[in-house]
């Protein structure tokens, strides 16, 4: 009879373990698999299968959204942080991939001596390759002018001061780009007598002039052309 009390004491005890059991269930519920959208935030995202029963991993949804609202502001602030030329400079790198803005300006240099000495020296066949057609129809003109009334262009060139690009922009398919050159020159010219008839020999004169270059993008000739001239009088 003594040993049957510990076995009595076991079996209350379970009993009341089942009871409290009982009531923690009661007072905290059940999860059964159909509970509400909670989600740990440093959990993976979730994740489903594919066709083939691989397993793919779901963005989250709200940050991709969050994050091209970002880049789409960022790319408006850009766009309207750009002045003119420099948006003339991303419109014309569109088309032309090997467009540089230093490296044009070096050779805008140079092919501003360029004509200026085959223009006083009346040389047409080394300007004709440099000029579109209207241009150099201008310059054969005052060539064929100035011949023909005896007289000699001496202009010389003393220096380039600067040469700065002021506008670039697209017109169809053809690409033009503007330059401000401010040059020391020396422009004299004689008559039939070998007199001065304009100009002064002994001064140098600071002449501003804004050329614009073209070239056509669909062109396989990788050379600019002066198209137009102008000088600030």
């Amino acid at each position: 009879m003594g040993d049957e009390f510990p076995f009595i004491d076991i079996i209350l005890f379970a009993m009341v373990a089942a009871f409290l059991v009982l009531r923690l269930r009661g007072v905290l519920g059940r999860r059964d698999g159909h509970e509400g959208g909670h989600r740990d935030p440093f959990s993976p995202p979730p994740r489903e299968e594919s066709a083939d029963g691989k397993v793919v991993a779901l963005p989250d949804r709200g940050a991709a959204k969050a994050g091209d609202a970002k880049a789409g502001d960022a790319e408006d602030e850009e766009a309207e942080a750009a002045t003119p030329l420099e948006a003339g400079f991303a419109d014309i790198g569109k088309v032309d991939r090997g467009f540089d803005p230093k490296e044009f300006s070096a050779g805008a240099r140079l092919a501003f001596e360029m004509i200026l000495g085959a223009f006083a020296k009346g040389d047409t066949e080394a300007l004709k390759p440099l000029l579109s057609p209207e241009v150099f129809g201008n310059f054969a003109r005052a060539i064929a002018d100035r011949e023909e009334a005896g007289e000699i262009l001496e202009e010389t060139l003393v220096g380039i001061n600067s040469s700065d690009i002021v506008e670039a922009f697209m017109e169809n398919s053809v690409a033009n780009v503007t330059v401000k050159f401010v040059s020391d020159q020396v422009n004299v010219t004689h008559g039939r007598d070998g007199q001065v008839v304009d100009g002064d020999p002994e001064s140098t004169v600071e002449v501003t002039d804004f050329w614009t270059f073209g070239r056509d993008t669909r062109s396989r000739d990788p050379n600019w052309i002066l198209v137009g001239t102008r000088s600030l009088d």
